[in-house]
């Protein structure tokens, strides 16, 4: 059930990326009276699935769910018919339109996909607000839960001030950030320190089994006692360690060290139960633990109830909605772009994370949410657009290039040339997807 709610967000949201994307190349042509002879959401490889004809137009859905595409009548395209280019240019086909028209076409798709992301990211600002911690109520500083963080100079109950000089003002924008950090500020016992970042963090953080970078510190609950722990008759679940050994505890950050410490030992502990602070006297194994399990994660809202965090709500009008939701759509595309050019530098090791339609699929959340749906389409929405504008010729970007090219110097490139730089672009963009996609099949047979 879980792998067909995933899947049918994954192919809404694809659905209507690809949908929204090619309208932006559908209706501008239809503008300047250039026929569209097909528009397709994926791909019709020798046959398609649902196929209509109206008008000059027919419409379709392709088996393939690679993606989708408009043909437009007088264009070199991934269709690479190049037939319909050796007769005489017709008046209604996109060759024989002025340079700037075929621009403004060539450029709707990405152009709909930047609006289609800042228009989401308005409404969710409309309709849901905003909820966070802010960075200054985190006064005891974070749990740093990945060993390349701690290798980089972290520790636990650091407070994480700025990330390559910007300030962090949300709890909410610490692991964003961090992923691709040169130098953070950190306050660690009322002093500010700068520690250098490794040039290949990214790396280093994907060959980790740990997905999350830092956490809030959170008391050590205990969520379950199995039968065969030795201190099944001593602890019970939702007890709440505050004492160690003679310890005072706050956190489980602080229990786990001392857990090593003591391997092989009964010490004496103090937790709270049903609000009664009760002393016990627990037994350590040979492998420093309890035989229990901790609450890894608990609900911010939750430690918002004990008292150990605030949680910012905000709720905004239409109109104070808009530019808050431009500002996240710029930051999104601002952080996505940071991330591409860590990905084209081989010393940062970002290209072993790149993934395909696996990575994509395993985004979306195993329970229907509408926010998490809306949330990751937005930057699909992004990424889609970005994507498009790279200068390969089988990408809306190549043709952009040359198209600029035609009217800076007033010569437009031969057929044959575009035939050309075609091919070599389709080459191009079917080694990125087998790179992609075969980094997801490495993945999941190797874990890594």
């Amino acid at each position: 059930m879980e792998f067909a709610i995933k899947l049918c967000q994954f192919l809404l949201s694809l659905s209507i990326l690809i949908v929204l994307h090619e309208l932006g190349h559908f209706i501008p042509a239809k503008l300047f009276k250039t026929r569209v002879e097909k528009f397709y959401l994926f791909f019709d490889v020798k046959f398609s699935l649902l196929k209509k004809k109206i008008g000059e137009t027919e419409y379709g859905i392709g088996w393939l769910p690679l993606g989708g595409y408009v043909k437009i009548a007088g264009m070199i395209d991934e269709s690479m018919d190049t037939e319909q280019m050796q007769g005489e240019p017709q008046a209604w086909e996109f060759r024989s339109k002025p340079a700037w028209q075929r621009l403004i076409i060539m450029l709707g798709g990405v152009i709909v996909n930047f609006i289609l992301a800042f228009i989401i990211y308005i409404g969710m600002t409309f309709y849901y607000g905003q909820e966070y911690i802010a960075n200054t109520d985190i006064k005891q500083g974070l749990w740093i839960t990945n060993p390349v963080l701690e290798k980089a100079g972290l520790r636990n109950g650091d407070k994480i001030v700025s990330i390559d000089k910007a300030p962090i003002e949300r709890y909410n924008e610490i692991a964003g950030h961090l992923v691709l950090a040169k130098e953070i500020t950190i306050n660690r016992q009322g002093k500010d320190t700068v520690l250098k970042m490794p040039e290949n963090l990214i790396d280093q953080l994907m060959k980790t089994e740990k997905g999350v970078l830092v956490n809030l510190r959170i008391p050590f609950i205990i969520s379950e006692v199995p039968a065969n722990s030795p201190n099944k008759s001593v602890l019970k679940e939702k007890d709440i360690v505050t004492e160690f050994n003679g310890q005072k505890i706050t956190y489980v950050d602080q229990v786990l060290p001392l857990l090593k410490e003591n391997k092989g030992k009964t010490v004496p502990v103090v937790v709270k139960r049903n609000n009664v602070v009760t002393p016990l006297n627990v037994t350590i194994n040979k492998e420093g633990k309890m035989g229990i399990a901790y609450a890894s994660v608990i609900p911010a809202e939750d430690m918002e109830k004990m008292g150990l965090y605030t949680i910012q709500h905000e709720k905004f009008s239409f109109f104070e909605s808009i530019p808050i939701g431009i500002e996240t759509g710029v930051n999104q595309l601002t952080s996505y772009g940071r991330q591409l050019k860590a990905i084209f530098n081989p010393s940062t090791g970002a290209y072993k994370g790149v993934g395909g339609f696996g990575a994509i699929f395993k985004v979306f959340p195993s329970t229907w949410s509408w926010q998490a749906f809306w949330g990751i389409t937005a930057f699909l929405s992004i990424m889609l657009g970005v994507m498009n504008l790279l200068p390969i010729p089988a990408l809306d970007g190549g043709h952009v290039i040359f198209l600029l090219y035609e009217m800076i110097s007033g010569r437009k490139p031969s057929d044959k040339f575009l035939e050309k730089a075609q091919m070599v672009g389709f080459v191009i963009l079917i080694g990125l997807l087998l790179f992609a996609n075969g980094n997801d099949v490495y993945k999941a047979i190797f874990g890594k």
